[in-house]
Order: structure tokens, then sequence, then C-alpha cells
């Protein structure tokens, strides 16, 4: 096939963050009257305040946890819950990709906790029933890295006497999450709702609250991590009123984001639309012999930053591959994460179009060729 392909996606917005903005987005969908006005006017933490509302609203958060709009992306998010809460008791990591790897260094170097570590390779999930549920745990719900997944929620404890932290960027509006088994979690808007970068979003179940009050880590806590103040948390925090500036465009666009996700039917429409991406990836793996999936288990693979193999691929294949379909304009940013086995990656997420990922297909038979 040495034509291109005459149909190619009309979005091809694949990367795995920051990922495609949701179908019609224009900038001229954003309300303009917040910017240049302080976050701490009365609009500005009304407008935080939405954002915070809606978020609940679309996750179908129950009124128990709080929200709160944090600095650093979903890094800064996770960070500030370790710093602020580890120490009380054992400490468990999980890792099967970058991410995980990421949070074990933190405890491991940074806190120096001595964590118990539970590792899997790419591609793979470790055995969830070595998780000693006394011990406060920390897991990736959805690997963006590796396209691995856990499954449900059934393997956490319902007892748990330690806390389950669960870091669910890449996994929120994708999976019905079950909230009364997660004590933190965190996320980011450029992710599944496609928003921009630079903030995060946190999470905390009634357990992390008592967590919180009860504890005062032994280390030092830079102002952007403190979440109490007096031994009570900072309840402003969770209703608007965030530690440092954010960017009120960023809120106006993610509020933008979330006002589309509840037009296309809410969280049961965002994981709908994104398993119909992730089976129309699979057909196409499906249909050809050079093309796998790394996460080997159907049941925990994820649907949203899917992982493929490509046939006796290295990391200069993957490079060539990627910047002709790049330089095509039919596909942007696919090559796989830099520390995972050379591969592609593409995101299936809510905001992608299934026509798009079906018009992929062909183009990737036209790059695989050309790269032979």
């Amino acid at each position: 096939m040495k034509t291109p392909p005459a149909v190619r996606p009309k979005r091809p917005h694949f990367s795995s963050g920051p990922c495609a903005k949701p179908p019609g987005w224009n900038p001229n969908q954003i309300d303009t009257r917040i910017l240049g006005r302080s976050h701490r006017s009365a609009l500005g933490k009304a407008r935080l305040k939405l954002a915070i509302d809606l978020m609940r609203e679309m996750l179908q958060l129950p009124d128990s946890h709080r929200i709160g709009i944090v600095a650093g992306s979903d890094t800064g998010a996770f960070e500030m819950a370790m710093w602020s809460m580890l120490g009380a008791r054992p400490v468990t990591c999980l890792a099967w990709e970058s991410f995980g790897e990421g949070w074990v260094t933190d405890a491991v170097k940074q806190l120096k906790l001595d964590p118990t570590i539970i590792r899997a390779d790419y591609g793979e999930l470790p055995d969830l029933r070595q998780v000693d549920w006394s011990d406060d745990v920390l897991f990736t719900w959805n690997g963006t890295t590796s396209g691995v997944r856990v499954p449900h929620g059934e393997w956490i404890a319902d007892d748990r006497e330690g806390l389950s932290f669960a870091d669910a960027t890449s996994a929120v509006f994708a999976y019905d999450l079950p909230w009364d088994r997660i004590d933190v979690a965190t996320f980011s808007w450029q992710k599944a709702l496609g928003g921009e970068g630079g903030h995060g979003v946190l999470i905390l179940g009634p357990r992390a609250g008592e967590r919180l009050e009860s504890f005062t880590p032994d280390r030092p806590l830079p102002k952007i991590f403190r979440l109490t103040k007096g031994g009570k948390l900072i309840e402003g925090i969770f209703t608007g009123e965030t530690i440092n500036t954010p960017s009120m465009l960023a809120v106006e666009d993610a509020i933008v984001a979330l006002e589309w996700a509840k037009s296309v039917g809410g969280l049961q429409g965002m994981i709908a639309r994104t398993a119909a991406n992730a089976a129309a990836l699979d057909r196409i793996v499906e249909g050809r012999n050079w093309l796998g999936h790394l996460a080997q288990d159907p049941t925990s693979r994820s649907k949203t930053s899917v992982c493929l193999t490509v046939d006796g691929a290295d990391v200069d294949f993957i490079k060539r591959f990627a910047k002709l379909l790049e330089a095509e304009g039919a596909a942007f940013d696919i090559a796989g994460y830099r520390d995972a086995p050379p591969g592609l990656r593409i995101w299936c997420g809510a905001t992608i179009d299934t026509a798009d990922i079906e018009a992929l297909g062909p183009w990737l038979d036209w790059a695989w060729e050309q790269c032979q």
C-alpha cells in the first residue's frame, strides 16, 4: 500500500495525555468573565465550586467524599496525599508500569517508609490476593504506560484497616469506580476529560479525612501539601478555596468538558463511548497478525490508554512509524511511553470518536508497509 489511504481521522489526536478535546470543542465556549479576576473573588470561588459540583455529579460521587482542586496535575495530587498521610501504618506499593514505580521511588527514597513492594512486568497485573489490607495500599487503577488496569474493586477489602490510595487518572470517567472502597483518589483533567494540564484533583473518603485529623507526619510539609490547620481539615479546599493560584482559564475549560460529558449521558455515556472506542481498536488488532495487545488478559486490559505490540519493532522502528503518521496528519503522538517496551499507545477515552479509531486502521497498515 504505497498510496496513503484516502480517509483520515477527522481528529487524529490519539495522545494519552494531554488527550483529545471533547468533540466540537472551540475556545468560544469558554466563559471569559473570570479571566483577569481573582480566584478569591466571589465569582472565582463560585466557578471553582461549579467545577467541583460538576465532577461530583459526573462521577456519581457520594456526599461522604470531598473533592479538591490542587496543583501539579495527578502527580501533585498523589504526592500531596502520600506526604500528608503515609507513615501512620505499614505501606504496600503495587507497581506494574512507570507511574506505579514512581510512587515506589517516593515511598522508598524520599519518605523512607520501607514499603512492601508487589511488582509485575509491563503488560501484566500482579497477584492482588497478596495485598495485606492492614497496610496502606498505593496502586494505579489504570496503568497509562502499560495498558493494564485493575478489573474491579472487589479485591479491596471492605474491612481494611489501611487506606486505599488509587492513582485514578486515565480511569475516572471511563470506568464505574467503587467509591466505597476508595479512600484516596487522584486524577487530572488532561486525561479522560480532554482538559488542560497543570491541575490535579484530590478525592478524599471519610477514612482519609479521619487520618489527616488524627495523624501528624514526622516530616516537614511544604505549604502546597498542607491539608490541615490546627489538627483540622481545611474545608475550604473542598469548596473552591484553592491552596495556590489556579489557572482560571483551565478551570473554565474543565467546566466546558464536564458540561459536554453531561450532554453525552454523564458517566454512563462516557463509559459507553470509551468501550466502543476500545472495541473498535480491538477489531483492528484482531485483523492484523503484526499487531497485538501488550496486556494479554482482556479482563485487565485498559480501555483508555491501549498499548499495542508491533511485530519485530524496536525503538527506532516505532519512531519512524509514528513520525510517518504525524507527517500525514493521520495520528499524533501514538508512540509508546519511553520506559515501556517498544510499541504503540492509542487513547480510546470518551473524547475520541469511534469513527476516528476505525479510520486509523488503514493508516496503521500504510505505515507498517512504509517501514518494512
